[in-house]
């Protein structure tokens, strides 16, 4: 007996139907998507001073993330790159710059990286003064570098200007007790800040942000790291923080 192709397709069992994996979607808690979103930003930038098992979890799982940046505050962006440039930690740097991560001349002068450094130098009058993320010189970094940078802290230290650092004059007692407190600058819970003393000087911290140094110019005015264009002025229990034109003023609470 023969059978046609219709009459044998009829003979055949029908297999059940099964659908491809979807990918797992989701309502994206971030209210700043599509950038990253803030937490996992600072995290990497702060896991990229020290904890090389973190910065690899982090990174192989979100390789953009090697690239993200976080502002400290008016404007001292820090990258996971230049977390790592500062503090000195090669194999972070190395780990980040093989994972996409773009290297700057700090982390060249960190990395010992001399031809680097004398020729972005010497193509770029004045580019030794620059300042890193925090205010942090180049001869910081090289200094950070260790043993591996001392050729290039050496040609840094001879161009005699490489290091400038923050003026930070002296506050007497009575001038101390005219800026330490608690400011507030709107109506919102956390439209304040405080200034305190503590180990690293005066400080500047609003609610659930980091402590950011102030460097005192004379006059009770200063700067925050990273900010030296950036004027925090203190007037009978009162502050201006003049940022350009834009200025925000704080009252004593």
């Amino acid at each position: 007996m023969s059978i046609s192709r219709r009459g044998f397709l009829a003979l055949v069992p029908a297999a059940p139907f099964v659908s491809s994996p979807q990918p797992t979607q989701r309502v994206s808690p971030n209210p700043r998507f599509p950038s990253h979103d803030d937490e996992s930003v600072r995290e990497i930038v702060g896991a990229s001073h020290g904890n090389l098992a973190r910065v690899k979890e982090m990174v192989t799982a979100r390789p953009a993330l090697a690239r993200a940046s976080w502002d400290w505050g008016f404007g001292d962006w820090e990258t996971p790159i230049d977390a790592a440039s500062h503090v000195g930690n090669r194999p972070i740097a190395e780990f980040l710059i093989a994972s996409g991560a773009r290297p700057t001349i700090f982390t060249a002068v960190m990395l010992g990286q001399l031809s680097i450094v004398k020729a972005l130098t010497e193509a770029t009058p004045g580019l030794q003064r620059m300042r890193g993320p925090h205010g942090l010189t180049m001869v910081a970094h090289a200094k950070a570098g260790g043993a591996g940078a001392a050729d290039v802290l050496k040609y840094l230290e001879s161009l005699g200007d490489a290091d400038p650092r923050y003026p930070d004059v002296p506050l007497t007692d009575v001038e101390q007790t005219a800026i330490v407190g608690e400011y507030s600058f709107g109506s919102g819970p956390t439209d304040r800040f405080k200034v305190a003393k503590g180990a690293r000087g005066f400080t500047i911290q609003r609610p659930g942000g980091a402590e950011r140094n102030l460097f005192h110019h004379g006059g009770l005015v200063f700067n925050p790291p990273g900010g030296e264009a950036v004027r925090i002025r203190f007037e009978n229990g009162a502050v201006a923080v003049e940022d350009g034109p834009v200025i925000t003023r704080a009252s004593r609470i």
